[in-house]
């Protein structure tokens, strides 16, 4: 991986525990509002929906708001749970204001970001909402790491839209030569760079063995430091 100069990031799931952060994100939702359910039924059939919703929400098949509702309203719906609009969109509120409060990342997070802060200019592109983004980074102690923060909704596009990536480049002042994307979304985060011409390192984390053997992949944060 040479002349490289800068590296972008995702966040979710690749540097920031998502599925812990989120499952107890809900479990203080389900304690505020006494919901009646197990959280880990709820869990079960919420985040295969949850998935399934951020994909046609990269596709803009889907807004922001009915992606919000809508993975928790199908969720209740599937566990024959009788609940009301009014308290699914309050309940929607309640977890994005909640999220933050945790902070848990992947193993070897401060270290590899350490070791590459002084070698190049780190950067953040994320289709997470834009509010809780940065939130997410103060709380777990990682925003003074990255020079520049991209989300989606500043663009107005999402990940694996060419646009994202060529507007971060903008911002960064970088090139895609010079620039690599490390994200753990074959579609959204490494494509998406390929496809611009930029480089990419694969967070396979789940060892998912029917990823694209050509690309570049690590089972850890720290095997980064191989490549780079």
């Amino acid at each position: 991986m040479k002349n490289i100069q800068h590296v972008f990031f995702d966040l979710d799931h690749t540097l920031w525990d998502f599925e812990k952060n989120s499952d107890l994100a809900f479990q203080k939702v389900f304690i505020k509002h006494s919901i009646s359910l197990s959280l880990e039924d709820f869990l079960t059939v919420y985040k295969p929906l949850n998935f399934n919703y951020w994909k046609l929400y990269r596709e803009e098949k889907v807004t922001k708001e009915q992606l919000r509702y809508g993975r928790l309203k199908d969720s209740f719906e599937a566990l024959d749970y009788r609940i009301s609009d009014d308290l699914i969109n309050e309940i929607a509120v309640n977890y994005l204001e909640f999220l933050p409060d945790f902070n848990y990342l992947f193993d070897g997070t401060f270290e590899i970001l350490e070791y590459l802060k002084s070698k190049y200019q780190l950067h953040i592109i994320t289709n997470g909402f834009e509010e809780v983004q940065t939130q997410k980074m103060l709380s777990s102690n990682i925003h003074h790491y990255f020079d520049k923060i991209i989300t989606s909704e500043s663009v107005g596009v999402k990940k694996p839209n060419p646009k994202v990536f060529n507007y971060a480049l903008d911002l960064a002042k970088a090139d895609k030569g010079n620039s690599i994307m490390i994200g753990d979304n074959l579609e959204a985060d490494i494509e998406g760079a390929i496809n611009v011409g930029m480089r990419a390192i694969y967070c396979n984390f789940e060892n998912n063995t029917s990823s694209n053997s050509s690309v570049t992949s690590v089972t850890s944060l720290i095997e980064i430091k191989e490549y780079l």
